[in-house]
């Protein structure tokens, strides 16, 4: 169907309903939503500040198009998540009576695949291309890659398919040079920088060749399609009128140029808060943002910055966290508040994570005897590992938790990993920690790893030695699948070097030993997030240092393991949230306890390193937000994990806030306050 034809199907099927409800928006509004619901068309920004009322912007101002006679069909609503797209539309149904399919709505990638339908071949995609899902695509990349540097993966240090699609997906999505991604995102792989153009053309020969498209090609295609093809550029500028977006601080280079292209009439409104901008680490642009209005001449800012969420007190708070941003790199804004006041949000030092947590316990109980539900109750952090003390004593006392940032510290991968390495080698019979090793190795699986702990237990019963010495044997070394043959020898020699401190020193010396040997190059390549599960490793020795012998650390740790493994996945049980910041925006607390404030945690050490404190403090700020009626920010003054004890200096997004702003919290010895 040509565009012509297709503009003229589309207004053909756009009769609007015999009238729209009157609506009295004025009434429905405060003035700073009703100023930007009827603003006139053209570049609009409007800046949402926390708990202001965003999607109820977006969603009247679908409304109020429409009722200025506007068609469904010119309105362009991008989101992040189809889920936010269906409950906008949905509320304009109630609104409006329009249904939502009279829209084009949705994500990015959604808009993206129903453009390349359309259009797909002007730019030589076949008109039946399939979408690959996240497995398919590294099976690709993986098949790709060998066609280009034969024996690529056998370094474990090298990136697997996993990784190595995100890091191409990255420069992708950024439009970034692999020089600039790498070294901003995975630094560990600079070894391979030069060979990253080769497998990423091949990766796209072979995806051509099999007329299918990735979850990266439906934005990359759709620009390019905008691009070359000025018919359908100009098509999509005339067929949608009005362009909205949603949490505009999210997008990433290629959204942002999609948006560009499409709203080339500048009738576009881009809602966000740069002050949220959080998601660099997946491509998110701060700049887009920022310099919205450089891009769009002419564009009116709009502020809603009225909280229906938090007490005046915690946005005090917050407005002190805004007013400690860099001059010149945000917008302006001033959180106002619609409640009444209450407490002053708590600052609660501690001597340690564990006397965090007991803190946290205690006070948690408290606030279920003055009528607070569990699940009402946030614990937040900014790394995973920075949970690990108070999981160890909600589980210990019996408490109901949910982790929604991930799985619980101990059912991890790379913790369950080296867990059973330690298991092994302390325990060579435990056929199930040697199964869950062995098989890392490549091509290795449970067949071949039984195979090769049968063949050295015989070879040890034979000559009565030591089972982890007799894996370097001829007999079990000839055994090793080809594929493994030449990493082996590194893997047996670290289990002999852990096996050999677990003999002679402490179990923390152990863990730190085997976090150094193989896993640790092994980790490197498995995982795009090495850093932080390196982290999540590292504190493993700061617990492990709390005991004697291996024996009790890991009967400690299994026991652990088992008491917290049975947990309700329903999200709506009454169970306390454990939370890191990124995973907790958008949602909102009674009571939120923001742990592990202090320097090197948050913000983490590699943020500062790498000079990414400003995203850090915006996360802070996300943090803060999220509650309701009681704030407490806790600061461990000791630091015991990943080796002997440190004394920590508060984070500086406290020391930059005006003492007036929180109440201090004492903790004495029995816990109480």
């Amino acid at each position: 169907m040509s565009v012509a034809s297709f503009m003229d199907f589309a207004l053909d099927n756009q009769r609007l309903p015999d009238g729209i409800p009157p609506i009295d928006f004025r009434a429905q509004l405060n003035d700073e939503q009703y100023a930007a619901v009827t603003a006139e068309p053209g570049p609009l920004l409007v800046l949402a500040g926390a708990g202001s009322g965003k999607t109820r912007t977006l969603t009247y101002r679908v409304a109020y198009l429409l009722s200025q006679g506007v068609r469904p069909g010119d309105i362009l609503l991008l989101t992040f998540t189809n889920k936010a797209a269906k409950e906008m539309l949905h509320r304009v149904q109630e609104l409006t009576g329009v249904e939502p399919s009279r829209f084009w709505g949705g994500t990015f990638h959604s808009i993206g695949h129903r453009t390349l339908r359309m259009y797909g071949e002007t730019i030589g995609l076949g008109r039946g291309f399939t979408i690959l899902d996240a497995d398919e695509s590294e099976g690709i990349l993986r098949d790709a890659v060998e066609q280009t540097a034969k024996g690529f993966f056998k370094d474990k240090t090298h990136p697997r398919p996993g990784p190595l699609h995100d890091i191409i997906s990255m420069a992708r999505n950024t439009q970034a040079s692999f020089s600039e991604t790498v070294s901003r995102f995975f630094p560990q792989h600079e070894g391979i920088l030069d060979r990253l153009p080769a497998f990423a053309q091949k990766y796209a020969e072979r995806k051509r060749e099999a007329n299918v498209v990735d979850y990266d090609d439906l934005l990359e295609f759709w620009l390019d399609l905008l691009k070359k093809s000025p018919e359908v550029a100009n098509y999509f500028s005339q067929r949608f009128r009005h362009v909205l977006v949603d949490e505009y601080q999210d997008t990433n280079t290629l959204q942002s140029q999609i948006v560009d292209t499409i709203a080339s009439h500048h009738r576009v409104m881009a809602v966000g808060d740069d002050a949220q901008c959080i998601y660099s680490w997946r491509g998110a642009n701060f700049e887009n943002i920022l310099t919205f209005p450089d891009r769009h001449p002419g564009t009116v800012v709009h502020r809603i910055e009225t909280n229906y969420r938090s007490t005046p007190q915690i946005l005090a708070l917050a407005n002190g966290v805004l007013l400690a941003q860099p001059k010149g790199r945000h917008f302006d804004k001033e959180l106002r508040p619609a409640r009444a006041n209450s407490e002053k949000p708590f600052l609660v030092q501690a001597m340690d994570g564990r006397e965090q947590a007991q803190f946290i316990v205690q006070r948690v109980r408290g606030l279920l005897d003055e009528g607070c539900s569990l699940s009402d109750i946030a614990i937040l952090y900014r790394a995973h590992f920075q949970a690990l003390d108070i999981q160890l004593e909600l589980a210990r006392l019996q408490i109901p938790y949910q982790i929604t940032s991930g799985v619980r510290f101990f059912e991890q991968a790379h913790i369950r990993d080296l867990v059973a390495l330690l298991r092994f080698v302390y325990n060579p019979s435990d056929v199930a920690a040697w199964n869950r090793i062995a098989i890392l190795l490549p091509k290795v699986g449970d067949k071949n790893a039984q195979k090769l702990h049968s063949a050295a237990l015989d070879h040890a019963r034979l000559l009565q030695q030591n089972f982890v010495d007799a894996l370097s044997s001829d007999d079990v070394a000839s055994r090793v699948p080809k594929d493994a043959r030449e990493e082996w020898p590194k893997f047996v020699a670290s289990l002999q070097q852990v096996s050999e401190i677990m003999r002679t020193m402490r179990p923390h010396n152990a863990v730190e030993t085997a976090i150094d040997g193989w896993y640790g190059d092994y980790l490197r390549g498995a995982f795009s997030n090495y850093a932080s599960r390196l982290d999540d490793l590292k504190s493993l020795i700061g617990f492990a240092s709390r005991y004697e012998d291996m024996q009790e650390l890991l009967a400690q740790i299994m026991l652990l393991n088992s008491e917290t493994s049975d947990r309700s996945a329903d999200p709506n049980a009454d169970a306390l949230r454990l939370t890191t910041v990124h995973q907790a925006k958008g949602l909102e607390y009674a009571a939120v306890f923001l742990i592990g404030l202090a320097e090197g945690m948050f913000p983490l050490r590699r943020a500062i390193e790498a000079n990414d404190v400003e995203e850090e403090r915006r996360l802070f700020y996300v943090a803060v937000t999220r509650a309701r009626d009681e704030l407490y920010l806790c600061f461990p003054k000791l630091n015991t994990k990943g080796g002997p004890s440190m004394l920590l200096s508060p984070s500086r997004f406290l020391q930059e806030l005006p003492p007036d702003l929180y109440q201090p919290l004492r903790i004495k010895r029995n816990y109480g306050w």
